[in-house]
C-alpha cells in the first residue's frame, strides 16, 4: 500500500457558494506549527507531517511516510499570495522508490515558471491560478482549501492546466479532551479521475484536518486521533451515496431476453475466433450460442455486433481494489478481478456493497493477505508471528470464503511449510512474494501454488541468505543484475523445468515493473498508447520516474534487465509454466499493456487473450461460471472493435460491456471521468417496442426476427 497522498481526482462538475461551506477568508500570517500523523490498523507510526509557518509567511513542511519498506521523505517550503495561491514553492527529497525529488515553482507578477527533474514549463497568468506539484506532502491540499474558500464559486484555475472545485458533503463535531471543533467533509474535483475526499477545519483559515482512505489508514491532525472511527463512518456513508448514484446512472438494465447478433466469438479454450454467432442472454446468463441467423428468435433487446469480436469478460489477477476504480475496470472489459491484498474490514464492506449491487465494480475474488511483523511490514491483511497465529488467520479467511492466501515479505520462514500445508488442508491455494532470506525455488518446494511478480521469480538467482528484500533492494537488485543473467545456464533451466513440472502459476505483473527502467521525464511505456486520451494532469504524471537512475550507463543496464524480464516470461510460457495476467497498477489501462508485453515475449495475441480469460477463471476457481462464452455461464461479455486476436492493441477498443445483468457503454464511462473515448461509434442496444409490435399483429411473438424499425434506441450512436 502506498501513502494516501492525493494523486487522483475526478472531473465531476460541482459548484457551491462559500457561504454554504461556512468558510471565511484567511487572516494575516502568524507563527504556527501544526503536526499530523498517520494512524494505521497494522503499522506503528508509519509517518508524519509537520507544517511550520514563520512570522514572515514562510511555510516549511517536513513529511515522511513508510510502508512495506518504502516511502517518500520530503521537505517543502512555500509562500502565498493574498489570493491564497503559491508565489513560490519548492520541494526536495526522495520519492516512494528512491527517485530524487527537486521541484520548484515561482510566480512574479503575471509570469509563472516551474521546473523539476521531470519537466520545465511557464505560463502567463491573469488572476488566480494554483500550481499543482508532481511530488508533495498533504500541505498543498490545505493551501487549495483555503484558496478555494476565498472564491465565491469555490472554483479555481490550476497550473499547468485544469480547474479545481470543491463541495461540502457533511459536517460533524470532533473532540480532543475538553476541546471541541466542527469539521466538514468536502469533495475536491478537477484533478485525475475520481473525487478526493478531505475533512477540513472551519473558521478563518480552513485547512486539512484529516484524510481517511477507508482502507485501514487515516492522516489526521495530532491529538485528534480518537475521532477516526466517527470520521470514517460518516465519510463511508457519503461516498456510498455518491457511488450508488453513479452506478444507477451508468448501468443499464436488460430485462427479458437479449440477443447479441453477428458477433465473432472468441473461443478461449482453443484461442480461435468462431464464425459469426448469435448469443442469447437472460437474467445475467448465456442461454444459447448459435450460428448467426439460424433459428433466430424474438428478443426483448437486440444488439447488432456487426462483426465485432465478442470476448469473455477479462480477468485482472492482481488488483488492490478501491471503491472508485471499478468503473475504469469495467470500461476496459475487466469484469473479474482478484484482490491481492487489502484492509480486511474495508474489503468486507466492498464485497457487501458489490453483492447488493451498489457499486460499479467487477466481480471480486478475494485473496487473504498474511504478513509477518517487522519494521518493513505491509499494512494489508493480518500480521502474525507464530504458527498458531498463522493458522488462526487462515481460518478467518477460509470461513469467509477466500479461495486463496497470499504470503508476504516479512512472513517468518520457519513456519512457512506448515502454514502452506494448513492452508491447503482448508482448501485454499497459496501464493505470494518470497519471504525475506528465502529463494523462489524454496517456496515452490514448500508448496506455493503461485508466485507474484517477475522480480520475485528472478531474485531466485540474485540473492544470498543474507539479502534484505523487504526494502527497495527487491527492485534495485533485479534492475541492476538481470541484464547479466544467462537464461540458458543450468540453474535457470532447472528452475523453469521445476515450475513447469509442478504447474506453479506465475503472475508476472510486467507492466507495473516498467518503473524499474523509466527515467524521470520519460513517458511510462505502458501508458504511451493511452496518454493522449487522459486528462492533462494524469498524462503529466506518466512522465514522473520512480527509481533513482543517476546516469546513462545505469539507465541502459536497467533497460536491458527489463527487456530480459519480458523475455523470461516468454521462456516460461514456452516451457509450459502457467501464467495469469495481473496488473498491480492503474486500473482499467494496465491489463492491455500487460498482454502486449506477453506478445512482445513471443506469445500470440490469441494466447495472451487466453491467459486473461480462460486462465483467469481456472485459477480463481470460477471456470464453471466464467472464462468462456458458452450456454449456462455468466453473461460477462465484451464487444471489441477490430481483431485483438491479430493485433493486441485492438483490445483497448472496447465498444460495449455486459456484466451482472446490465450493459455498460465504455464511451459513457470514460466521458464521465474526462477520458477521451477509445471507440467513437458504439453498438445500439434496442428494446422491443411492444406497441409497435402489437400494431404489426405480432405482439404475442411469432418467432419472426424483429425489424430494426420495431425497436427503440436506448443509446445514441
Amino acid at each position: 500500500m502506498k501513502s494516501i497522498v492525493p494523486t487522483a481526482f475526478s472531473r465531476l462538475q460541482v459548484c457551491l457558494c462559500a457561504a454554504t461551506l461556512g468558510l471565511a477568508a484567511p487572516l494575516a500570517c502568524a507563527a504556527e506549527t501544526i503536526t499530523y500523523t498517520f494512524v494505521s490498523d497494522t503499522l506503528k507510526n508509519p509517518g508524519s507531517q509537520v507544517v511550520e509557518r514563520s512570522d514572515d509567511g514562510l511555510y516549511t513542511v517536513t513529511y515522511t511516510y513508510k510502508n512495506n519498506g518504502r516511502g517518500p521523505d520530503l521537505v517543502e517550503r512555500y509562500r502565498l499570495a493574498p489570493d491564497g495561491s503559491f508565489t513560490e514553492w519548492h520541494v526536495t527529497g526522495t520519492s516512494t522508490y528512491g527517485a530524487v525529488v527537486d521541484e520548484h515553482f515561482e510566480r512574479k507578477g503575471a509570469q509563472a515558471e516551474w521546473r523539476s527533474t521531470t519537466e520545465r514549463g511557464s505560463a502567463k497568468v491573469d488572476g488566480t491560478a494554483m500550481y499543482v506539484p508532481l511530488n508533495s506532502s498533504y500541505a498543498p491540499n490545505s493551501v487549495y482549501v483555503a484558496a478555494l474558500a476565498k472564491r465565491a464559486d469555490l472554483s479555481m484555475p490550476l497550473l499547468p492546466s485544469g480547474t479545481l472545485r470543491m463541495r461540502k458533503l457533511d459536517e460533524v463535531e470532533v473532540t480532543n479532551g475538553s476541546r471541541k471543533q466542527r469539521v466538514q467533509l468536502i469533495a475536491q474535483t478537477g484533478l485525475g479521475m475520481q473525487p478526493w475526499f478531505e475533512w477540513i477545519t472551519m473558521g478563518a483559515e480552513p485547512r486539512i484536518f484529516a484524510v481517511a482512505d477507508l482502507a485501514g489508514e487515516i492522516f489526521i491532525e495530532s491529538g485528534w486521533e480518537a475521532n477516526r472511527a466517527l470520521l470514517e463512518d460518516r465519510q463511508r456513508t457519503a461516498e456510498k451515496q455518491a457511488l450508488r448514484e453513479r452506478a444507477e446512472r451508468l448501468r443499464h438494465p436488460m430485462p427479458g431476453v437479449t440477443a447479441i447478433r453477428n458477433a465473432r466469438v472468441f473461443d478461449s479454450e482453443t484461442a480461435t475466433l468462431r464464425a459469426l454467432s448469435d448469443v442469447y442472454v437472460l437474467r445475467g446468463r448465456i442461454t444459447q450460442v448459435v450460428p448467426s441467423g439460424s433459428g433466430a428468435r424474438e428478443a426483448d433487446h437486440e444488439i447488432d455486433a456487426a462483426g465485432r469480436v465478442l470476448l469473455p469478460g477479462l480477468f485482472d489477477m492482481h488488483a488492490h481494489i478501491w471503491r472508485w476504480n471499478g468503473a475504469l475496470d469495467l470500461a476496459a472489459g475487466v469484469t473479474s478481478v482478484r484482490d491481492m491484498g487489502n484492509n480486511n474490514q474495508n474489503l468486507q464492506f466492498l464485497l457487501d456493497d458489490i453483492t447488493e449491487g451498489r457499486l460499479l465494480m467487477p466481480q471480486v475474488t478475494p485473496c487473504g493477505f498474511l504478513e509477518g511483523r517487522s519494521p518493513f511490514s505491509s499494512a494489508f491483511g493480518i500480521q502474525i508471528s507464530t504458527l498458531d497465529e498463522a493458522k488462526n488467520a487462515v481460518d478467518w479467511y477460509a470461513q469467509r470464503g477466500y479461495p486463496q492466501l497470499k504470503i508476504y515479505n516479512s512472513f517468518p520462514k520457519e513456519i512457512l511449510r506448515e502454514t502452506v500445508a494448513y492452508a491447503h488442508s482448508r482448501g485454499m491455494r497459496v501464493s505470494g512474494h518470497v519471504p525475506a532470506f528465502m529463494r523462489a525455488s524454496e517456496v515452490v518446494e514448500q508448496g506455493f501454488d503461485e508466485v507474484q511478480h517477475i522480480n520475485q521469480v528472478l531474485l531466485n538467482f540474485l540473492v544470498t541468505p543474507e539479502t534484505e528484500t523487504r526494502t527497495i533492494e527487491r527492485f534495485r537488485l533485479p534492475a541492476d543484475k538481470v541484464a547479466g543473467l544467462d537464461f540458458d545456464a543450468k540453474p535457470v533451466q532447472d528452475f523453469i523445468a521445476t515450475l513447469a513440472r509442478r504447474q506453479t502459476v506465475i503472475d508476472p505483473t510486467l507492466a507495473t515493473f516498467d518503473f524499474m527502467q523509466q527515467r524521470d521525464g520519460e513517458m511510462a511505456a505502458p501508458y504511451a498508447a493511452i496518454a493522449d486520451h487522459m486528462p492533462p494532469d494524469v498524462k503529466r504524471s506518466f512522465f514522473v520516474g520512480s527509481m533513482d537512475i543517476p546516469d546513462d550507463a545505469t539507465s541502459a543496464r536497467y533497460k536491458r534487465s527489463y527487456a530480459k524480464m519480458v523475455e523470461f516470461v516468454g521462456r516460461m510460457h514456452r516451457a509450459g509454466v502457467p501464467l495469469v495476467a495481473g496488473t498491480d497498477a492503474m486500473p482499467g489501462f494496465t491489463l492491455q499493456a500487460e498482454l502486449a508485453l506477453y506478445v512482445q515475449a513471443g506469445l500470440t495475441p490469441a494466447q495472451a487473450l487466453q491467459i486473461a480469460t480462460r486462465n483467469g477463471a481456472k485459477y480463481t476457481g470460477t471456470s464453471r461460471d466464467r472464462g468462456s462464452v458458452a450456454p449456462g455461464k455468466l453473461a460477462d461479455l465484451v464487444l471489441v472493435d477490430g481483431d485483438p486476436t491479430k493485433d493486441i492493441a485492438d483490445l483497448r477498443k472496447v465498444a460495449l460491456v455486459i456484466t451482472q445483468g446490465r450493459w455498460l457503454s465504455p464511451k459513457e464511462l470514460h466521458e464521465e471521468v474526462g477520458i477521451t473515448p477509445f471507440v467513437a461509434v458504439v453498438p445500439v442496444v434496442r428494446a422491443r417496442d411492444k406497441k409497435a409490435m402489437a400494431d404489426a399483429g405480432d405482439a404475442g411473438g411469432t418467432g419472426q426476427r424483429l425489424r430494426a424499425s420495431s425497436y427503440q434506441s436506448m443509446q445514441a450512436d
